[in-house]
C-alpha cells in the first residue's frame, strides 16, 4: 500500500463535509472540534485501552482497584461493553449459583434474558446496576467510557442472538441489519442504555457494533451483503440518526474494524494467485470512507490485528512484515480522517508474543502520534490482584480471572510488563501535553 495510491484514491473520493461541532454541549461533555476532540473549550487528545470486562466483576473493589491504575498509566478512555445477554434456560443456573459454582459467570452481568418472545431486560444487581457502578467509579478517577450495544461475535450474546430468536433457523447474520423486527428489538435495547447514562459526562461515545460484517463466526452471509450493497453503511446510518434523536449531546462511532471499499484494492500473492485484500475489497461489508462522511458518526475508529488478519502471510521466512502493514494501515485511516475532517481513533490493536509487541508497539504508537491521531486505544488492559472468587473466576466462554489476573487473549498488557507499559505512559504523556 503506497501512499500516494491512497491520497489517490482519496482525492477522487471527494471532499465530505462534517457535522459542525456542537457549541451548546453541557460542561464536561467530550465534542469534536474539526479532526480534534474538545473539552469545556480546550483540546482533547488521549491515550486509551480496552477492558470488555469491566461490568462483569462483581466485586466493587476490583473496578476501582482497575482505574486506579489506569488513572496511574494516563489513560483517560476506555472502552467497555454496555451488553451482555443470556438465553432464559441458563437463569436458573444463575439462581443456583452458590449451588453451582461453576456457574458463577452467570451471576455476574446480563442486562438481557432471551426466550421465545425477545427479551426481558435485568435492571438488578446482576444487571444493569453493575454497568451503573462502573460508570460511576469512571467518573471517579476522571476516565470517560466508549459504550458498545452489541457485539458481532458471538461472544456475550451479540447480533446472532437477535437473529436466532427474532428472524428463526437458516437466516443469515446480515439479517440483523435489515429486519425490521430486529432492527426494532435493538433499537429497544439502545434506548434503554442511552436514556440511563445520557446526562452524564462519563460516557465519550456511544458505538453502535463491535466489529460489524456481514457474517460472524456462526452465521453466514447472504448474497444480499456484498462488496457495494452499502448493507452495514446504511445500517449505521439508520442506528446513528436514531442514538442521535434519542441523545443530541454525546458523540457517535460505529466500532468498525475500519475496512475500505476501494475501486483498486490492494493485493497479495498466495498459492500463486493473486488474491484482492479483503481489508481493502468491501469483502466484510464496510466501506470506512463513506461511513465516516455521515452526519451523526461523529468520530472514525479502527482496529488492527495484522497476524489474525494474514496467518498466511506471516510465517518464519516470509517477507511479510506486520509492522510496515500496520504502519501503511494507521496512514490510510489518517489520510482518510484528514480528507473527511473528523478525528480518528485507533481504537483496538494487538500483537501477541512479548518480543513482537516490545518492537512493534513503539513503530505504531509514534506512527499514530506523527499523523495526530486523537486518541489511541490498545487492546487490552491487563490488570493483576484482582480479588474476587478468590482471584480466580470464570466468566463465559474462555475468559476468566486467573491468579487474580483479567483475561488474558495474548494482547493484554499487564501491569508488571513495563517495558510494554511504558510506550503507552509515555504516548499518554505526549497527548496530555497536546491538551494542554
Amino acid at each position: 500500500m503506497r501512499a500516494a495510491t491512497i491520497a489517490s484514491l482519496l482525492l477522487s473520493f471527494g471532499t465530505v463535509l462534517a457535522a459542525p461541532a456542537a457549541t451548546d454541549v453541557p460542561s464536561g461533555f467530550v465534542t469534536t472540534d474539526g479532526t480534534s476532540f474538545q473539552l469545556d473549550g480546550q483540546p482533547f487528545a488521549f491515550l486509551g485501552t480496552n477492558a470488555y470486562w469491566l461490568p462483569l466483576l462483581s466485586n466493587d473493589d476490583d473496578v476501582h482497584a482497575t482505574f486506579e491504575s489506569m488513572a496511574a498509566a494516563g489513560v483517560k478512555v476506555v472502552r467497555t461493553w454496555g451488553f451482555n445477554a443470556i438465553n432464559e434456560t441458563e437463569l436458573p443456573y444463575a439462581e443456583q449459583v452458590e449451588l453451582v459454582p461453576q456457574y458463577r459467570w452467570r451471576l455476574l452481568t446480563f442486562p438481557q434474558i432471551w426466550n421465545s418472545s425477545g427479551w426481558t431486560l435485568n435492571e438488578g444487581p446482576q444487571g444493569l446496576q453493575r454497568l451503573d457502578y462502573v460508570v460511576s467509579a469512571a467518573a471517579m478517577h476522571d476516565i470517560r467510557l466508549i459504550i458498545t450495544f452489541t457485539n458481532n461475535w458471538v461472544g456475550y450474546g451479540g447480533a446472532d442472538l437477535y437473529v436466532n430468536w427474532l428472524a428463526g433457523a437458516g437466516a443469515t447474520h446480515d439479517v440483523f441489519y435489515t429486519d425490521s423486527t430486529v432492527i426494532a428489538s435493538y433499537q429497544q435495547y439502545v434506548q434503554t442504555i442511552v436514556n440511563r447514562y445520557k446526562e452524564s459526562p462519563t460516557v465519550f461515545a456511544w458505538e453502535l457494533m463491535n466489529e460489524a460484517r456481514c457474517a460472524s463466526d456462526l452465521l453466514t452471509a447472504s448474497a444480499a451483503c456484498h462488496p457495494g450493497s452499502g448493507t452495514l453503511g446504511l445500517w449505521y446510518q439508520q442506528q446513528s440518526d436514531f442514538v442521535r434523536s434519542l441523545d443530541p449531546y454525546h458523540m457517535i462511532t460505529t466500532g468498525g474494524e475500519g475496512q475500505f471499499y476501494w475501486a483498486q484494492p490492494d493485493t497479495y500473492w498466495y498459492n500463486n494467485t493473486l488474491v484482492t485484500d479483503f481489508n481493502f475489497d468491501g469483502a466484510a461489508g464496510e466501506d470506512f470512507e463513506w461511513t465516516l462522511g455521515l452526519p451523526n458518526i461523529d468520530f472514525g475508529v479502527y482496529h488492527m490485528y495484522v497476524q489474525t488478519w494474514y496467518p498466511e502471510l506471516d510465517y518464519p521466512g516470509s517477507n511479510f512484515s506486520i509492522e510496515d502493514w500496520g504502519l501503511d494501515w494507521i496512514e490510510a485511516h489518517a489520510l482518510t480522517a484528514q480528507m473527511v475532517g473528523k478525528p480518528i481513533v485507533i481504537e483496538e490493536f494487538g500483537v501477541t508474543g512479548l518480543d513482537n509487541k516490545t518492537a512493534i508497539y513503539p513503530t505504531w504508537v509514534q506512527r499514530t502520534l506523527d499523523t495526530d491521531h486523537a486518541g489511541i486505544m490498545y487492546w487490552q488492559w491487563g490488570q493483576l490482584n484482582l480479588t474476587e472468587g478468590g482471584g480466580n473466576q470464570p466468566f463465559k466462554y474462555t475468559d476468566a480471572l486467573v491468579n487474580g489476573a483479567s483475561p488474558n487473549d495474548g494482547f493484554a498488557v499487564y501491569t508488571n510488563q513495563s517495558a510494554v507499559l511504558d510506550i503507552f505512559t509515555q504516548a499518554a504523556a505526549i497527548q496530555a501535553q497536546r491538551s494542554a
